[in-house]
């Protein structure tokens, strides 16, 4: 029956039947019992020994004011400090975006109420065996696997054909038009970056707003609970994004984003309401190596939760991954050039190997 539904639910081109997560307990429902002692999949011994760098001066990631970037007075000027952005760090955060704070403040309650709804409830749209669309926990692929310390709800908004609605919360009641609603916000906001990002590489044949026009965009919704060790365990472990380009919200004030940075970890400090953008491996791809896909881990608290929502622009089933011709300076490509699909498939190989996909991508 659930290899029927699966199938029905997916389609011809579902994001999700290339591979998915083990069904695992939900850590908000682990953390509600207040347990003494962590459980062991959950402890992870690096980040005691890893080194975090603290931000201090002229180490932050840099912002891009988007009302700048569509003022002709000052979009040069904001234009080649987002080529900065892109090309050094990877990762900046993008204030004054435009995106109505109504659309936004609904949308933080309607997730807030969506993970303190009992956990029967949420499990109504939870993943199916095998998937990685609905409520529960990402890429889990052995029961040896260590796992993260929080919960996410997974779903494809765009296009709409490729849209699971059993896998849309129900409750409460407003979910989906307002996630449809900040859906196309944030669409808006990522193509018009992507276009200026085009006119500072170059590009005068294919603009990444073009490219990506017609791509996937998918929202994953997290949940990190507190925890009482929070040192011993992690949220989100280390990775850079499979996507093009990822926009972040944080729905609750806790911080605990962290990227990669001088052989470090460097924590994010939030500007309020910003949002965080970062370049994904698909754009590294496309750019030829031009732009920088970050590797990225999220950490947790011992005081409140934190609550985020991470929205991926990607290419389509059909596109290809690789390199942009224009960008090939003398035929020289560092990455291979991939059907989509194909593409997918490395990505969760690249999960079961516990490997880069970007190294799996790379040229040698």
């Amino acid at each position: 029956m659930e290899n029927k539904q699966r199938e029905e639910m997916d389609g011809e081109y579902g994001i999700g039947r290339f591979g998915g997560s083990m069904r695992v307990e939900s850590v908000q429902a682990l953390a509600a019992r207040q347990r003494e002692e962590i459980p062991a999949r959950y402890i992870r011994p690096e980040m005691e020994e890893e080194q975090l760098l603290l931000a201090v001066a002229g180490e932050a990631i840099p912002f891009i004011d988007f009302s700048k970037l569509v003022d002709p007075d000052f979009s040069e000027e904001e234009a080649a400090k987002l080529h900065l952005a892109c090309a050094e760090w990877g990762f900046f955060q993008l204030i004054n975006h435009g995106v109505p704070e109504e659309i936004i403040n609904k949308l933080k309650k309607n997730l807030e109420e969506f993970f303190q709804l009992p956990l029967e409830e949420k499990e109504k749209v939870a993943q199916l065996p095998g998937e990685v669309e609905g409520y529960g926990n990402a890429f889990v692929q052995s029961e040896e696997q260590k796992l993260d310390w929080g919960d996410m709800l997974f779903l494809t908004v765009l296009p709409p054909q490729l849209r699971l609605m059993q896998l849309w919360p129900s409750d409460p009641p407003s979910f989906s038009e307002t996630l449809s609603n900040y859906s196309i916000e944030v669409k808006r906001v990522a193509n018009y970056l992507l276009s200026v990002m085009s006119k500072n590489l170059g590009l005068e044949h294919e603009n990444l707003a073009d490219i990506l026009k017609d791509g996937i965009q998918s929202m994953r919704m997290n949940y990190y609970p507190p925890c009482l060790n929070p040192e011993k365990v992690i949220g989100l472990s280390p990775h850079s994004d499979a996507a093009g380009l990822t926009i972040l919200l944080q729905v609750s004030e806790m911080k605990g984003l962290q990227i990669r940075r001088n052989g470090g970890w460097l924590a994010i400090e939030p500007l309020p309401g910003a949002f965080i953008v970062n370049i994904g491996d698909v754009i590294e791809i496309l750019c030829n190596g031009k732009y920088k896909s970050i590797e990225h881990r999220a950490v947790v608290s011992n005081e409140k939760e934190r609550i985020s929502i991470a929205t991926f622009h990607t290419l389509n089933f059909g596109d290809i991954v690789g390199p942009i011709s224009e960008l090939a300076e003398e035929g020289k490509q560092y990455y291979k050039s991939l059907d989509f699909k194909d593409y997918m498939k490395q990505l969760f190989a690249s999960k079961l190997e516990g490997k880069s996909l970007l190294d799996r991508m790379k040229l040698t």
